[in-house]
């Protein structure tokens, strides 16, 4: 893995960059779809391309467990399994520590939880993270961790981020496939000198790149910044920063401002499977009744599949109808929104107007 500082803004730290792995080139800051079981869900992999995607999150954890790693890994890993031939990162499992936190244990050596599948126990370890995705073969893979649910206790959160650390050093030590550049995570919920601790240990272990974790998860808005503000600046200039799970337009807007350079998030995918599409004039529902007769696109700026073809009387049509298609035609312009509101921050910054930008973006009606 490659990167490389192009530009920053002139009155933020937003910065503009490129990423370059085996599979391709990225430019930063980036959106990276969610394909959990090895799949943006309703979309296929040419439809992401057009879309202009180029790099996307698939998740080791659901993968272990269905359909496992070794018929991934004899399939030429994901970029084989899922025809892809641009970048993978796949997250370690930790988040499912959090999400998934009725059905497991965790203690420093690793968790042990009910397979939600077929509810066998299973044991996941760092080294049994890294293992997973080894065999997955994804460009830039991810350190166990331990997230946490807000609101915690500081003592628990104290306790987690030494976990967290311990847990990335073992990451380290068993990391062996130079062609994956392995991240490690930043935890310690909304506690200041907690995520500095863990930051600064992280970074004196060396790792390619760098996350931010536990975030999103209840915290707010407000909350989330705090921490971005005075955890991102310790974090290396050299190296790739990435904000995990958070992908609202306006929190993707306030991460760039603080310095990151990679997000990822279901947002575009999951409010498009439910009739929500992101627009220029805000985001709108097209199940509402107002769109029955409605003959103009979802977004008369947009020039994607969706937009230049079909109307909202249309695609609503098909939700009523429980077509499949309306699913896949709304996810797709959410993608490139997505993509699109990506290409006009980095112009932005490289222009230098980055918080004129965000403020223009912003003041739009439902964004």
């Amino acid at each position: 893995m490659y990167f490389r500082l192009l530009a920053t803004d002139k009155k933020t730290n937003a910065r503009c960059g490129e990423l370059v792995t085996s599979h391709g080139l990225i430019k930063t800051p980036v959106f990276m779809p969610v394909g959990t079981q090895a799949t943006v869900k309703a979309l296929s992999s040419d439809q992401l391309k057009e879309a202009g995607v180029s790099a996307l999150l698939c998740n080791a954890y659901h993968l272990h467990l269905r359909p496992g790693e070794d018929i991934i890994r004899d399939h030429g890993g994901l970029h084989g399994f899922m025809h892809w031939n641009r970048t993978i990162v796949t997250d370690s499992g930790g988040y499912q520590v959090f999400s998934l936190a009725d059905l497991n244990h965790v203690t420093n050596d690793g968790v042990v939880f009910k397979s939600p599948v077929d509810g066998s126990k299973k044991f996941l370890s760092p080294e049994k993270a890294m293992g997973i995705q080894r065999s997955l073969g994804a460009d830039i893979i991810m350190a166990f961790d331990e997230c946490l649910p807000y609101p915690c206790e500081k003592e628990r959160a104290e306790q987690s981020m030494h976990r967290t650390i311990g847990w990335a050093k073992r990451c380290l030590e068993v990391h062996r496939n130079e062609n994956q550049s392995l991240f490690a995570i930043v935890q310690g919920s909304v506690f200041q000198d907690i995520r500095e601790e863990c930051a600064n240990r992280l970074v004196e272990m060396g790792f390619e790149g760098y996350a931010l974790g536990g975030l999103s998860v209840g915290e707010g808005n407000s909350l989330m910044n705090e921490v971005l503000e005075y955890t991102a600046p310790l974090l290396p200039r050299e190296k790739p920063r990435y904000l995990m799970g958070v992908g609202f337009p306006e929190d993707i807007m306030d991460g760039i401002e603080y310095g990151i350079d990679m997000f990822d998030c279901v947002i575009p995918t999951r409010n498009g499977r439910n009739g929500c599409a992101f627009t220029s004039e805000g985001k709108i529902n097209v199940l509402n009744s107002r769109f029955r007769v409605d003959t103009g696109p979802l977004d008369n700026t947009c020039q994607c599949y969706t937009c230049t073809n079909f109307s909202r009387a249309y695609i609503r049509h098909l939700f009523a109808a429980n077509e499949i298609l309306g699913l896949s035609l709304v996810s797709f312009h959410n993608i490139c929104f997505f993509q699109e509101m990506m290409k006009k921050a980095r112009q932005s910054i490289m222009e230098g107007n980055f918080k004129a930008f965000k403020s223009g973006f912003l003041s739009t009606k439902g964004n």
